[in-house]
Order: C-alpha cells, then structure tokens, then sequence
C-alpha cells in the first residue's frame, strides 16, 4: 500500500519507497533512527528493497525480543543471528540464476517487477523498457571481471508537468529544463556549435559593499558605451569562433546576460540558454564532450563541439531545450517523466529511480532470483532445517531467524487481500516439499490469490537486493542487541 506523507508546510507527497517515507518521518527514539539510517543504508547499496530491510530488521527485533524473555544472552543472540545470516545468504545465491546483459528480457522482467508494487504499475510497460534501455547505454563492462559498473548519475531524470505517464521518453543526449534566452532569435539549429561558458556576459559590477557614484552626463555617457563596446567585444568573439548555440552556467553575483547582450546575440543568429545550474555542468560537459571555457581568451572554434540538432521544444506544461545527436558525447542519457500533476510526476519519477536501480543491481551481480518472498521463504525452511540439528541456544536463534523472515510473504499476503497464515502455511509447506526443487519458486502470487512458482509469472527480482537488505537488516539488529544502555548528555 501507499503512504501519505504531510509535510509541516503543508506539501504532500504521495509514495511507496520505503526510504522516501522514513526519510521524511520525523523520528526522535535513537533506536528507531538506526531502522531511518538502515533504509537509507540499503537506497545506497542496492536503491530498491527499501521497505523489506525495515521490515526484516523489525521482525527479528521482535523474534529477539522472545528470545531474551526465554533468559538467552544478547550476545548469544547475535551470534546466532550471525550464523543463521550465512546460512540464509548460502539459500538464496543456492537458488540464483546467473543472467547474461545482453540478454534484454530477463533485465525488463527485474524492471517490471520493482514496478509492480508502485502506484504507475499499470504504465510498466513503458517505464521499464526505458530503465533498461538507460542502464544498458550508460553501463561499461568491468575488464575481466563479472558484470559491469554503472553510474546512475548518468542517467538524468527529468520531470515535467503536462501530459501523461505514457508520454515518458529516453533522449539519447541532454534535456535542459527550461527555454532559452533568445527574443527573437533561432529556436531550432541544426549542424550546431556549442560552447559552455562560465563567465557572464554582462558589465563587469563592483563588489558587494562599493558603489561607483557618477556625477555628471558625460561620464555617464562613457560608462554606457564603455558597457555597449565591452559585450560588444564578447559578442564578436563568439561570432568569430562560430559559435550558433551558447550554454550560459547560472551566475549568482550578476546577470549572466544583459538585455543588451541577448540583442547582439540575436542579430548574430546565436541560440542562448543561460541558468545551466552549477552540478548539472559536469553531467553537461559528459554529454556533450566539451570542456567549460571559463574566460573569452579560450573560447576559440576547438573548444566548441558539434552537435547535431539543438531544438527548443514546446508543450502546455513550457517550452525545453532537446539537444540529440552529441557525436563526442559520453555514455548518458535523459529521461523525461510527464504526469497530470505534480505528485504523480514526483512518484513516477521515485518509481523509476527504483527500477533504474533495480536493473543496475543486475549488472553489477548479474544474478536474478524469483520474487514474491519465494527467496525468504526458502531460506526459512532451510534454517527450520537446520534449526532442529543445531545444538544449544542456536537451535532457538536459527528458529527465531527463520519465523522472522515469514514477514516478508505474509505482508505480501496481506497486501493482496489473502489470509497470511494460510498463506504462509501454504508457502512453507511447498518449499519443505520441493527443497532445491520445483518449490525453490513458490512465492505469493498476488493477482491469482494463491501460491505458485513465481519464476513462471516472470516475477523476478535482482539477488543483490535480497543479499543486501538480509545483510543490512541482520547487521542492524545485531548493533541493536549490543546496547544494553542508553546515555543522555547535555551538550
């Protein structure tokens, strides 16, 4: 199910992920900050699983709390947990399947599968082919090595309002979010020049605290065409660099261009975009393949780049800049996400950062396991195994352990509208019937109200999102039963 989320100044966000949600909860109890740090843990390792690493970590909190009321030491606990970790971790890379990258299907089925609990899970169709598509143009193979390293900082993603979730497309080149300078100058140039300056066309200003007082007209009169010959100057560079297209980054202490400047600029024909912010300049310069030119004496033609087609684009929601065809750019992409309103396109936008990361986690352990809690439930009924041959307290913890992680396809249950304990009876008794077998898939199926081999419903999910959150969750909780005080100090 969704959350609702007001904020103090009233805004509301509407999401699934579960690391939005603690994100924004104000949280005050110490411990309960560690399950926020948890959740943020897990979005960087992984970025999806969000909700299940809370969800684990609480349950085993819950089993451990049983078991120091049984008089077992915290300690014991811990390491029992520790063991029953390895154990868990051995079942669900046991029941993996290695997945090729080239291989296109199996990487949509883990899209569509971290989309399926979202709100625009009916829009699937369109979102994960373009994750995919995204990951695999930015991914670079490791040399020698198994999978491939992918930056998600090479994939933009760009929101706007207007227009539907079915709209979202993927440019292969840059999206700049808002219009360009020009009155009346070109909007559309194709076989362009660009350069991206970091300097400011416009008069030079005092600082801060000085001010330049003139007295009389002709002094005044100098100053202004001292002002008209200094843009002047710039302006001619540009042209004689044959420069059609300038990127202007956003200048705090001045205007980055001057009305007069936009006139020149226009009568030479130049494109203007001016606001490129500050951290977008890199993921700019990568696109493109060009360096920024921070002062005139370097804006010369070898510091420009070709680009192909640079058109601003115009809808109901505002106009935007498109640039395609970068031939010297790097690996990037964009992605545009419309929606009808804001919290739509903020959660479209979340829902596909999930499936982005989703579909990363593929590439770097190319390894895929069937969803629908089908990895916890097999690595329960593996340590009930192991549970009854374990000697001591561990007996009590691999037990405790395997009850804890029955959480995931009960809530899963749940959600769907089923009776979780049947369910999970269920779901339990197929994988003690088929260890390593035909039952290694069963999971909740959530559209047929029962269980079935989830691997035939092509519901699948990256192992890496499940090792990590196992990992995290039992990391946490073991941190957790280490204290056994809490000081409060006066700062």
């Amino acid at each position: 199910m969704d959350k609702m989320i007001q904020a103090s100044n009233g805004e509301v966000t509407i999401t699934n992920d579960g690391a939005t949600i603690l994100k924004q909860m104000s949280v005050i109890h110490p411990a309960a900050k560690m399950l926020v740090e948890l959740s943020r843990a897990q979005d960087i390792e992984a970025g999806d699983g969000t909700t299940s690493v809370v969800v684990i970590a609480g349950a085993l909190l819950d089993a451990s709390e049983k078991l120091l009321q049984k008089g077992i030491h915290p300690t014991v606990i811990s390491d029992g947990f520790q063991k029953a970790l390895q154990i868990a971790l051995q079942v669900v890379e046991g029941m993996s399947t290695p997945v090729d990258l080239t291989n296109e299907d199996a990487l949509l089925k883990a899209a569509a599968t971290s989309l399926n609990s979202k709100v625009v899970s009916q829009h699937s169709t369109i979102l994960a082919p373009i994750a995919v598509q995204a990951i695999r143009a930015v991914m670079e193979p490791i040399e020698g090595g198994v999978g491939a390293r992918v930056d998600l900082r090479d994939v933009k993603v760009i929101e706007r309002i207007g227009g539907t979730v079915e709209d979202a497309e993927l440019v292969q080149g840059l999206v700049i979010p808002h219009r360009a300078a020009n009155v009346n100058g070109p909007h559309r140039v194709e076989k362009a020049k660009v350069g991206l300056i970091q300097f400011c066309i416009s008069p030079p200003k005092t600082d801060m605290d000085h001010n330049v007082i003139v007295s009389d007209y002709a002094a005044m009169d100098r100053v202004l065409k001292e002002e008209r010959q200094y843009i002047l100057n710039i302006v001619k560079q540009i042209k004689k660099a044959g420069c059609t297209v300038l990127l202007v980054q956003k200048s705090i202490l001045r205007d980055a261009l001057s009305d007069l400047a936009i006139h020149f600029l226009d009568k030479i024909k130049t494109m203007v975009i001016k606001d490129i912010e500050r951290e977008d300049i890199e993921f700019v310069c990568k696109t493109l393949g060009c360096r920024p030119i921070a002062s005139l004496d370097h804006f010369t033609a070898e510091n420009l780049v070709n680009v192909d087609l640079v058109e601003e684009i115009n809808e109901p929601g505002g106009k935007y800049i498109k640039m395609t065809g970068c031939s010297t750019g790097g690996r990037t992409v964009s992605v545009v996400v419309r929606g009808s309103s804001g919290a739509v396109v903020a959660e479209a936008g979340r829902s596909l950062h999930d499936a982005l990361c989703a579909v990363r986690c593929v590439a770097r352990r190319p390894a895929l396991l069937a969803g629908g809690g089908a990895p916890e439930a097999a690595a329960a009924a593996a340590l009930a195994r192991a549970a009854i041959a374990a000697p001591g307290a561990d007996h009590y913890t691999l037990r405790a352990y395997s009850d804890a992680l029955e959480v995931v396809p009960s809530t899963l249950a749940e959600n769907a509208g089923l009776n979780p304990i049947e369910t999970v009876t269920e779901l339990r008794a197929a994988h003690a019937a088929g260890a390593g077998g035909a039952g290694a898939g069963a999971g909740v199926n959530v559209r047929r109200g029962r269980v079935t081999d989830m691997r035939h419903e092509h519901v699948l999910q990256p192992l890496h999102v499940t090792a990590s959150a196992l990992a995290l969750a039992t990391e946490t909780v073991r941190a957790i039963l280490k204290i056994d005080d809490i000081v409060n100090t006066v700062n």
